[in-house]
């Protein structure tokens, strides 16, 4: 069973803060991960404080691109480092970590479509380590490089690996509706479409909307959940909000 996981920019960073880790919640969740011990598991995480400031900075997102050397050099840094304070800690845990970076593989075509080349990640899979991605800059023709998000990189894991389960750990309870309560199952975005809103805090790749759009169709079910239920979704239960197409 392959597992893949995202831990959002809001989780593992204080997003309101450009650089700032949140050293309590990435704790919580680097220990749920090692105790779940979960056989084949790929992490991905968000840019938050790290990524999404420098992004904001230099303009660049999902679709306006860059070609300054030193915009990409600060925006790939700031996600480098990030990177490395969670595999860090991840392996402070004994869990096999080991990072991998969508600058040095990914791509976009003209179009905007994203190739992301799923062997490295497959081959690491198969000799026992848990890959860790994040948000990243990639190569895009015609517009030098645009941000590649943490939702898009966990669509396209998901899809070439035969993801079983797919989670995204926010830092809310699940998929809210105008009442701010959970909704237990998306089967449709029509459904959902006018309780969905974007981030309060710097965000290139989109908000709640995008979460959803991104998991839906992906064949396997995918869960919108918050910290507190990290432990039960990688212990294999339901968690937060379920988003599956019906069929």
């Amino acid at each position: 069973m392959t597992t893949v996981l995202k831990l959002g920019g809001s989780v593992v960073t204080e997003k309101d803060e450009p650089e700032q880790v949140d050293e309590v919640s990435l704790a919580r969740m680097a220990d749920a991960i090692a105790a779940a011990a979960v056989e084949r598991l790929v992490v991905v995480h968000g840019g938050g404080s790290f990524g999404h400031h420098h992004a904001a900075t230099h303009g660049v997102s999902t679709t306006e691109g860059t070609h300054d050397p030193a915009a990409v050099a600060d925006i790939h840094g700031a996600m480098k480092t990030l990177n490395r304070r969670v595999v860090d800690v991840l392996l402070s845990r004994d869990v096999p970590a080991v990072p991998v970076h969508p600058l040095s593989f990914g791509a976009r075509d003209a179009a905007g479509s994203l190739t992301l080349p799923p062997n490295a990640v497959r081959t690491l899979l198969d000799e026992g380590f848990v890959p860790v991605l994040h948000g990243d800059l990639v190569a895009h023709a015609g517009q030098g490089t645009t941000v590649v998000s943490g939702d898009e990189l966990v669509t396209s894991l998901a899809r070439h690996l035969d993801a079983d389960r797919v989670g995204m750990c926010s830092t809310v309870p699940g998929v809210l509706d105008a009442e701010d309560e959970v909704i237990p199952r998306i089967e449709a975005f029509e459904d959902v479409a006018a309780a969905l809103g974007g981030s309060d805090a710097t965000d290139v790749t989109g908000g709640m909307a995008a979460k959803v759009r991104a998991l839906l169709g992906l064949g396997a079910p995918a869960f919108v959940f918050g910290p507190d239920a990290v432990d039960a979704f990688l212990a294999g239960a339901d968690a937060g909000t379920r988003i599956e197409e019906s069929g």
